[in-house]
């Protein structure tokens, strides 16, 4: 028989669904297991949405969508908030794809970037699937690693130290998975002076936006003098609006890389669900109470998570600004990222993706989602405090 693919061969299987996978077997044993290791908000989409869904499956709405890239009630929708959010107007028609799912508008924007060799920078820790869906596309990965002592503060310096010829693009998120940050006017204003002065490009993803605490605001990178040009802004329904399992999201991008994207997109996946799009402008044409409560109840659960961290002797764990995960560090062990998160689904039944899996900035890290009931979140510390302070 022929090889197989190499370079799939290469790329490494999700840490965080293999440690899904593996605590979920354990329940199904009947283990009683936290898990904390996931991103699935725990509350259900909002009702309102449910039924404008609902109510064009029954209507029939259930065909292939037209445009494939996007209806046209859905890019409006879409372009309205992109609008709203940035000031800037961008043709629905021609800069805005509807995705099934925010992984799948990075891919196109990545694809209709790159060319083989072209490097993209990250920053570190990252999203697990930033470096795979850069190599997938023909890229190479570059992670600008930040410094956890330093508050994962992104500065200028930093990412001209990693610039080269073949440098071509900049991988940012804010709020960031999984560090929680949500860049200051100063990290964004840095981002911007590196992108100006190496001609290169930004994606930006933001679909942790909606979930920002203590009155922060996101500052869209788009929004930037100078960026529209050259930024892809990818967001989506998953996190903000409870629709992980819907596969919904979107990107909006200067007209030459959406032309190629929509070449892509066509040629692969064809188009997002019709109903979905008609959800789409349900969720950002409604009510907002629903995605407002959501997040008031994750700035809760981040309060009493880190105050009941913090007391567990052998865990550092800084406060979060943004998006549904804790990233403590543990201070007291000889074990790395991998194996204090064995050890803490061993012996205390949690569940939580190691460090490493974000990249090796994040060694020494566990993150934790805290996307579920707060009696599970109490639950939780109970077991580290129990395990934490004997772990060698």
């Amino acid at each position: 028989m022929q090889n197989l693919s190499t370079l799939l061969e290469s790329i490494p299987p999700s840490a965080t669904v293999a440690v899904m996978n593996r605590a979920k077997a354990l329940q199904a044993a009947g283990e009683d297991v936290i898990l904390l290791a996931g991103g699935d908000p725990d509350f259900d989409t909002p009702v309102h949405i449910q039924d404008a869904a609902i109510a064009a499956i029954r209507a029939g709405n259930t065909h292939y969508p037209a445009p494939s890239k996007g209806t046209r009630e859905a890019v409006e929708a879409i372009g309205a908030k992109f609008e709203q959010d940035t000031g800037i107007a961008v043709n629905p028609n021609t800069q805005i794809i509807v995705t099934p799912s925010g992984k799948w508008a990075l891919s196109l924007a990545l694809g209709a970037m790159l060319n083989a060799g072209d490097e993209v920078l990250y920053f570190e820790p990252v999203w697990v699937s930033y470096p795979p869906l850069i190599r997938l596309n023909g890229g190479v990965p570059v992670a600008v690693a930040l410094d956890g002592e330093k508050g994962w503060e992104i500065s200028a310096d930093l990412i001209r130290n990693k610039i080269t010829p073949r440098t071509k693009a900049i991988m940012v998120t804010t709020p960031s998975n999984p560090t929680g940050r949500v860049l200051t006017q100063n990290e964004v204003a840095a981002i911007v002076a590196v992108a100006l002065e190496h001609d290169l490009y930004v994606i930006t993803d933001e679909i942790y936006e909606k979930l920002i605490f203590d009155g922060r605001k996101h500052i869209p990178l788009a929004s930037q003098a100078g960026m529209a040009e050259r930024t892809v802004t990818v967001n989506g329904m998953s996190k903000g609006y409870a629709m992980t399992g819907w596969r919904l999201g979107w990107l909006v991008a200067p007209e030459p890389i959406a032309r190629l994207a929509a070449i892509l997109h066509s040629q692969t996946l064809t188009a997002a669900s019709s109903f979905g799009m008609v959800a789409i402008v349900a969720a950002l044409q409604g009510s907002q109470a629903a995605t407002v409560q959501m997040r008031e109840s994750y700035q809760a659960r981040r309060d009493y998570m880190v105050a009941a961290l913090n007391t567990i002797d052998g865990i550092e764990c800084p406060s979060i600004e943004g998006a549904f995960y804790l990233f403590p560090r543990f201070t007291k062990t000889r074990k790395n990222s991998v194996e204090i998160a064995e050890y803490l689904l061993e012996e205390a039944m949690v569940a939580g993706t190691p460090g490493s899996a974000f990249g090796k900035a994040g060694e020494g890290y566990i993150r934790f989602a805290i996307s579920t009931a707060m009696r599970d979140l109490e639950r939780a510390v109970e077991r580290l405090a129990r395990v934490v302070p004997t772990m060698e």
